[in-house]
């Protein structure tokens, strides 16, 4: 996970993971993933789900746009940097609705300005009116959805956060003669979505 979804996430998330939820994460990143580190709660109920079989993962999905998980689980259910490898998003955000309790929320990351890069496909840069249509076709209404980058801010603070893609592109600009600070950091768009 890149530095930016973990900031946009304690700026615009974090504060909505209170004590005794039940949450599914699609594609973490670990278990705990970087998420349920930053949350860091106890009480909270973490439950994760990927494609793949994984003795650490709670569920494997059953196909690309079904879950083995009744509908109305879960209080929020969390994605990050996933959307952009699921060919039919439309499909698989309904399911992500699906398996979300009426009044729950549905929070999801993904990347704006990031290079392509399969696992195994990577298909979208969806930016926030696309996540809001995405969203309101699976019965969810967009509380939040903004495009942002906090890599640049983090930086002038702490600069081990930067991102090795922005080390890297910094480094290419250099050796190609041009000024570093043209590339910019990276861009992602988070979205909190209610299910009606």
């Amino acid at each position: 996970m890149h530095a930016n979804s973990r900031l946009l996430f304690e700026k615009h998330a974090k504060s909505r993971f209170t004590p005794n939820l039940k949450v599914l994460e699609i594609g973490p990143d670990g278990v705990p993933s970087t998420y349920a580190k930053c949350v860091n709660d106890p009480s909270i109920v973490w439950h994760t789900l990927d494609v793949y079989e994984s003795p650490t993962l709670t569920y494997r999905a059953t196909g690309d746009y079904s879950f083995p998980i009744p509908d109305g689980t879960y209080d929020i259910v969390l994605s990050g940097q996933v959307i952009e490898h699921v060919k039919r998003v439309w499909d698989w955000m309904a399911e992500v609705a699906r398996v979300c309790k009426p009044g729950g929320l549905v929070v999801t990351v993904n990347p704006v300005s990031w290079e392509y890069h399969e696992a195994p496909v990577d298909c979208w840069r969806i930016h926030p009116e696309g996540m809001r249509t995405l969203c309101a076709h699976a019965g969810l209404d967009a509380e939040l959805s903004v495009s942002e980058s906090l890599e640049s801010l983090a930086e002038s603070s702490e600069p081990v956060r930067r991102s090795t893609r922005y080390i890297a592109k910094q480094a290419i600009m250099r050796l190609l003669g041009r000024h570093p600070d043209l590339v910019g950091p990276s861009i992602d768009t988070i979205t909190v979505a209610r299910k009606k």
